[in-house]
């Protein structure tokens, strides 16, 4: 037995379809969906040009240096084989000893490169993204979208909007 008489099952059913109604509505309307492909941001916009050529004039002098070096060391590698048979035991132990200094110097100088091509490059792509995300931002209120997305599986070239932040990133 119902203890408050106001809650019968008509009151029930229409207090029901209340609360459901803002949630029918909410449902039918559609979603407004953009997408970014941020690779082609990183790639092809004047801005991610201008970094990789600023990088590239950066990085060209030690580039440079570490090709001589491994150059120099293989012209040591390949005399020092050549060399070895006629070599005397305590020569032969210097010179491999040299070698051996020579190629770990070789090894750290090229992992220090790498590592400090890769933070630059990703410094770059990081102020890029930045920007980026301020103008995907601003897209999305001008248009009023529900959201930008960023990866896909598949997306519709309609509501790709890639094209539209290069063209802003590039003013």
């Amino acid at each position: 037995m119902l203890k408050n008489p106001i809650a019968t099952l008509p009151t029930v059913l229409m207090l029901a379809a209340l609360c459901a109604a803002p949630l029918a509505m909410a449902q039918t309307a559609p979603s407004r969906i953009g997408f970014v492909t941020t690779e082609r941001l990183m790639t092809e916009s004047k801005m991610a040009k201008a970094a990789d050529a600023k990088i590239q004039a950066e990085f060209s002098k030690r580039q440079k240096t570490n090709e001589e070096l491994m150059a120099k060391f293989k012209t040591m590698s390949e005399k020092f084989d050549a060399d070895a048979p006629r070599l005397t035991d305590i020569e032969r132990t210097r010179r491999a000893r040299e070698l051996f200094d020579m190629e770990k110097d070789v090894q750290r100088m090229n992992r220090e490169f790498t590592e400090d091509l890769m933070q630059r490059k990703s410094e770059e792509r990081a102020a890029i993204a930045t920007k980026a995300y301020k103008l995907i931002e601003q897209i999305a209120e001008q248009e009023k979208l529900d959201a930008v997305l960023q990866e896909a599986a598949w997306s519709s070239p309609r509501i790709d909007i890639t094209d539209r932040i290069l063209k802003l990133l590039d003013k």
